[in-house]
């Protein structure tokens, strides 16, 4: 009788120095990051402002969820590419439905301490980043498939000579 109650007072004591997200998922979370067309530079800068990586698309980015304690990281995510608009994804931080399972299995060292202290009690969303680009719109007008519309008081004297009257 005396040997269940030491396994099961080791195994409560075990239990109980672990945070469920922890467990399940520590570490920095892999974001796969595609654009389309590929080939695109992303610069990822966390809410501090600090650029934490700068890779072409696609690929995957390691990216720590935790900002401090009990505070999730955001991103910015900067998409550019030659001949075409630069855009901009926000990454955000969410509590992991792990951390809630603190409640029944980690208790309250896990859900107080371990699970904020490594961060896992945060997941980055979106889980998967695909951003389409746009053609500048001085790419538009060289590749003739679009059409520039401006005041006359915005061009220069060698354009107004150019321009064709439509009406």
């Amino acid at each position: 009788m005396f040997k269940v109650i030491l396994i099961a007072a080791v195994f409560g004591a075990t239990i109980a120095t672990f945070g469920c997200a922890t467990i399940v998922h520590s570490g920095p979370r892999s974001i796969p990051i595609a654009s389309t067309p590929p080939g695109a530079k992303v610069s990822i800068y966390d809410r501090s402002g600090n650029l934490v990586q700068a890779s072409a698309t696609p690929f995957v980015a390691q990216l720590n969820p935790k900002y401090g304690y009990f505070k999730g990281q955001n991103y910015r995510l900067v998409f550019e590419m030659p001949g075409y608009s630069a855009a901009e994804v926000n990454l955000g931080s969410k509590v992991s439905g792990w951390y809630l399972g603190n409640l029944v299995f980690g208790g309250l060292i896990g859900m107080l301490v371990v699970d904020p202290l490594t961060g896992a009690m945060y997941n980055l969303s979106p889980e998967k980043i695909e951003q389409p680009l746009s053609a500048s719109q001085a790419e538009v007008i060289r590749r003739g498939t679009g059409v520039l519309v401006i005041l006359v008081s915005q061009a220069k004297p060698n354009e107004r000579a150019e321009m064709v009257r439509l009406n």
